[in-house]
């Protein structure tokens, strides 16, 4: 049995690992001229290694196709069991030059010791072999990929129906092919999916669910077996939910207890730990990345109910969405504040899925996550004080200067325009700097009303991309890449500032007087 710590649901799970080649497809490839002479048929190739040493076995991780033209073959038999000791999972000789044929003391070493041996030709050299293996790893991580991502889009939608936990263990278990349950500590089953596993692997799941539902500290979050009966593959992960039961000692049976002249307690609720278990036939490289996403979305399924307050939030942000006031929604976000606005954006240009919003939203302390918005691939955040945000590994931020509700609007064009800022500049976060010094000391009402004045003449996109211009110094190359448009697109747009405000943007006072009043947009 096998314990192991899953990675936490708040990071996103990694990709399955690159499953092996099996020999036969390597074999396949008839372009290579490989011939299988001694050994068994079956073998998984990992990786390719190309040695001439006489013992190569302190080279060896295990897995590897060794090529080898047997400069140094002294004794096949000593060779081989070495091989194996290491983990080898083949090995190639090459004739010619050095030897005529495969020695047929190495042929007998292979049989012996259950290594497949195959004959290289003198005409394909050991690289090609190299390049090919490489290839079809590559096409089978390519296919477990796509796999994967079905899977992963198929929990996602089955998450999202009515009946949203037997729904994912369904999907679970048909993409694993096995069955899927859903466990409480004292392996009692909530819902399963799947055809029905034997009673052995039942009782042998059952404890498999005890031993990650276990309360204590430095648990497993994980653990594998195999039926050594069926070759059925076992594995539990913990949930992050749980359920509520009564405590056994409190049940009285109806009339018990009022006879004797003593109080009938109302049963205490306890909270009991779950468990996802899995049976299957097969365990495939991305299997456990599947599992993975399955654990994250049953746990956010199965945590416990939110209370008032949560609610309200989220009966406000609704509210919003369609239509009402911030006036109107403050009484249900409570009277806290100000809040902070923040705008991520993936920094490897990937889109980032609910689950991986939910996850930065958890990181930054906040359950206020819209994902998707603008062109998809961006995510908000809405931040309490004293929640103030910081950098996050693989995202890019933008922040808003903390606001009262009714500016939320003009905070997260702020927040939009910060990202955008840390993007042009390849900085984690960008905060926007709040009006201090001489600009403070203006009233608002008379700077804004200067500020409508002086940039009369621009129109919205003309006014964004010279505040962006002179936020990033004038930088050409820069403001291209935080508005997303060409430098040349930039330069005509500022000449067309230049040209309307009938001044010299050159000239700094004109920059800082500019800069003053596009600020207060």
């Amino acid at each position: 049995m096998d314990e192991s710590s899953m990675p936490s649901p708040s990071v996103t799970a990694p990709g399955p690992p690159t499953p092996p080649v099996p020999l036969a497809a390597l074999l396949a490839r008839e372009e290579l001229g490989l011939r299988r002479i001694a050994g068994p048929a079956d073998a998984d190739l990992l990786w390719v290694h190309t040695s001439e040493m006489a013992d190569p076995y302190p080279y060896l991780l295990g897995g590897e196709l060794l090529l080898s033209a047997g400069v140094l073959l002294t004794d096949p038999d000593r060779y081989v069991a070495r091989l194996v000791e290491a983990g080898a999972a083949a090995l190639g000789f090459g004739v010619r030059p050095v030897h005529e044929s495969v020695p047929e003391a190495l042929v007998e070493a292979c049989d012996r010791h259950g290594l497949p041996l195959l004959e290289v030709p003198p005409e394909t050299p050991f690289t090609t072999i190299a390049r090919a293996v490489w290839r079809l790893m590559a096409e089978a991580r390519h296919r477990e990929l796509r796999r994967v991502t079905r899977a992963q889009q198929a929990l996602a939608t089955a998450a999202a129906r009515p009946d949203p936990v037997p729904a994912v263990l369904h999907q679970l278990a048909a993409h694993l092919d096995g069955r899927a349950l859903l466990l409480t500590a004292t392996g009692e089953e909530l819902h399963t999916a799947g055809r029905g596993p034997s009673p052995e692997t039942a009782a042998a799941l059952v404890r498999l669910a005890g031993l990650v539902t276990r309360d204590r500290p430095g648990g497993p979050a994980s653990a594998t077996d195999t039926d050594a009966a069926g070759g059925t593959h076992l594995s539990a992960y913990a949930l992050g939910g749980e359920i509520h039961t009564p405590t056994r000692g409190d049940r009285h049976p109806q009339g018990q207890g009022q006879a004797r002249g003593k109080r009938v307690t109302a049963p205490r609720p306890q909270a009991e730990r779950l468990a996802l278990a899995l049976a299957t036939r097969r365990r495939e490289p991305g299997d456990h990345t599947v599992a993975g996403i399955a654990v994250v979305l049953l746990s956010l399924l199965t945590a416990p109910h939110r209370g008032t307050a949560a609610a309200d939030r989220s009966a406000a942000l609704v509210r919003l969405l369609l239509g009402a006031s911030p006036s109107e929604v403050a009484p249900l976000l409570g009277p806290e504040g100000p809040w902070t606005v923040v705008h991520a954006r993936r920094t490897d240009g990937t889109r980032a899925d609910a689950l991986t919003a939910g996850a930065l939203g958890a990181s930054l302390g906040s359950t206020l996550v819209d994902a998707g918005y603008g062109d998809g691939d961006a995510v908000r955040v809405l931040l309490q004080e004293p929640h103030a945000p910081a950098p996050q590994p693989g995202w890019t931020l933008g922040a808003a200067t903390p606001t009262p509700l009714p500016a939320l609007p003009t905070a997260d064009l702020r927040a939009a325009r910060a990202l955008a800022h840390a993007e042009a500049t390849r900085t984690p976060l960008a905060t926007e700097t709040p009006a201090t010094g001489l600009a403070s000391l203006i009233p608002p009402d008379r700077a804004a009303a200067h500020a409508r004045t002086l940039l009369a003449p621009l129109t919205p996109p003309l006014a964004e991309t010279l505040r962006c211009w002179l936020s990033l110094h004038g930088s050409w190359d820069r403001t291209a890449v935080a508005l997303a448009v060409h430098r040349n697109t930039v330069r005509q747009r500022i000449g067309r500032c230049a040209e309307l405000l009938g001044t010299d943007l050159d000239d700094m006072d004109v920059r800082t007087e500019l800069w003053f009043a596009l600020r207060q947009e």
